[in-house]
């Protein structure tokens, strides 16, 4: 059986083709972890519909690299994707991870576009309780790298700019 590993993405044209002429293909995201916050589970999804084998290759993820720094809950997480843009939709769903952290006591993990980091941040700090803790794991892996994990109250008394940088925003909300 012919196999994808999952290593180098080009042009999202036919990318199946290769395998299709007997040879290997691979999938390279240039940022975190391919298939995962990625559009490369479509190119995936694809090679097993067509009957190729999947194979996954280890490599880093800036989900999981953020999560292993923010020394918040590793054994319970989920991660969500990117929060609504609109302001009104974005709070709903930040009370809404944090009762499910807080109930659960597992690390909600979500992702934003680097221009809207500040907004992201902005709505975090006036929606979450005092006592939920953030992290904010910022360019993971370049030597820029930034991550803090603090409670919501430190954060609204110093707000660092995080700028258009690519981040991972990590929140663990309980009642100690």
């Amino acid at each position: 059986m012919r196999r994808l590993n999952i290593v180098a993405i080009d042009e999202p044209v036919d990318l199946l083709a290769p395998l299709r002429a007997g040879r290997p293909l691979g999938l390279l995201s240039e940022a975190g972890c391919p298939a995962i916050a990625d559009p490369g589970a479509a190119l995936v999804e694809a090679a097993h519909a067509a009957g190729f084998r999947v194979v996954p290759l280890i490599g880093p993820s800036s989900i999981t690299l953020a999560l292993m720094a923010s020394g918040l809950e590793g054994q319970r997480f989920a991660f969500c994707g990117y929060l609504p843009r609109e302001a009104p939709e974005r709070a709903r769903r930040i009370k809404e991870l944090e009762q499910r952290s807080r109930s659960e006591r597992e690390t909600q993990i979500f992702i934003e576009t680097p221009y809207r980091n500040e907004a992201l941040f902005g709505a975090l700090c006036e929606s979450c309780a005092p006592r939920t803790r953030l992290c904010i794991a910022a360019d993971l892996t370049l030597g820029s790298e930034w991550i803090r994990t603090r409670p919501i109250a430190d954060w609204r008394r110093e707000r660092p700019a995080i700028g258009k940088r690519p981040a991972v925003f990590l929140l663990l909300a309980h009642d100690r």
